[in-house]
């Protein structure tokens, strides 16, 4: 057995791991953008291979960008150990740079997906570095999975993580701190829809009253979608699709919708009501299409094991971390929901995910890179 860990004396060089970091953030990874996110595997590729880890490149499939898997070696390589889950794609399309470019202003640091989630995939590789100056072993043999979909609900990797998850003890995920600087313990329900409005096509200049418009339809919808919201159950509409020329009467519309809900009996219902949604004119069609959906994870007390831990981890770093059932999903979902110990949310402090104010607080890295590397050195 290896002495106890002092995590507090790890070696976390904010500095260092910020001129790291840079390359990671400037190589833009986009999830529909297969060779884009492809590279920044390389990137991770790479970074993983020179801290000692075995590295696997797993194929993309439906279209969508390869995974990594890097295990560190270990006495018992091959038993179950510590899963820690990390997507390295994100939301914004090449060429954010320029909108969000990488910049450090006071504690804070900026740049597309460093905080969703980028930087926390990449404090949990610091971890594994600084665990590796001071130990010749952790108690159990730890497995990065990079996967390259989990911005738009996993639909090609959600097999590879499930099937990754039940040949290991623990789980744990990197996504964002929450805003009080805590850490996720189960999560909501996530589904995906896609609603269309098929009308009657019409010359728009010409013949204007022959035609019945699929666009005029959707927008009536979106409100009404977004007007099911309540506390319990959210419904938003991200995307919206219509017309292909302005002197055309659309034939076809459609809307994408995120349904989140804290209960499996709430997400069945809110599937109900976008099923009995009614056009406006009878001359319209309504059609409803299921996408990908993460499963309810309900907290268990395995999971709250792992977060008493971590809660114990952070109290002797001088922190607190509330746990939180959250919204929001992440791959955890599925570990989760699996009933594999699962802890979510162990990422940096920050704010903007998803938008062009995305940011990490910088004095944050080291303190969750140290939680990890605890948890690390500690979960047997």
């Amino acid at each position: 057995m290896n002495p106890p860990i002092d995590i507090s004396s790890l070696s976390f060089d904010t500095q260092s791991m910020l001129q790291s970091l840079r390359a990671w953030i400037e190589c833009e990874s986009p999830t529909y953008d297969t060779l884009a996110v492809n590279r920044m595997m390389d990137l991770a590729m790479r970074d993983f291979a020179m801290q000692g880890a075995s590295v696997e490149r797993i194929p993309g499939t439906l279209g969508f960008g390869d995974c990594v898997r890097a295990r560190f070696p270990h006495s018992d390589a091959g038993s179950p150990g510590i899963l820690i889950l990390c997507h390295l794609d994100t939301v914004h399309p090449v060429g954010t740079l320029s909108q969000l470019p990488w910049r450090i202003e006071g504690d804070k640091c900026y740049g597309p997906g460093i905080l969703d989630m980028k930087g926390g995939s990449f404090i949990a590789l610091h971890a594994m570095k600084a665990l590796q100056k001071v130990t010749i072993n952790t108690p159990l043999p730890i497995t990065f999975l990079l996967t390259s979909d989990e911005e738009i609900g996993s639909p090609s990797t959600r097999a590879l993580i499930e099937s990754e998850a039940m040949q290991n003890k623990f789980v744990l995920v990197p996504e964002p701190a929450r805003r009080d600087g805590g850490v996720v313990t189960g999560r909501y329900a996530i589904a995906r829809y896609r609603l269309t409005a098929t009308g009657r096509p019409s010359h728009a200049g010409l013949r204007l009253n022959e035609g019945v418009s699929a666009i005029s339809e959707i927008a009536h919808q979106v409100g009404i979608v977004e007007g099911m919201t309540n506390d319990d159950c959210t419904f938003s509409v991200g995307v919206l699709r219509g017309g292909q020329w302005v002197n055309c009467v659309a034939t076809t519309a459609s809307i994408e919708i995120l349904n989140m809900s804290k209960t499996e009996a709430l997400l069945a219902e809110g599937r109900q009501r976008l099923a009995e949604l009614t056009p406006r004119r009878p001359e319209v069609t309504l059609a409803l299409e299921h996408g990908v959906c993460r499963p309810l994870w309900t907290t268990t007390k395995n999971d709250l094991a792992i977060y008493a831990l971590a809660r114990e981890i952070a109290r002797d770093l001088g922190f607190e971390i509330p746990s939180q059932y959250s919204a929001g999903g992440s791959d955890g979902n599925f570990t989760g929901a699996l009933g594999v110990p699962t802890l979510d949310g162990l990422g940096p402090c920050g704010e903007g995910p998803h938008t062009l104010d995305e940011h990490v607080v910088i004095s944050s890295l080291a303190a969750r890179g140290r939680l990890i590397a605890g948890l690390i050195s500690r979960l047997s």
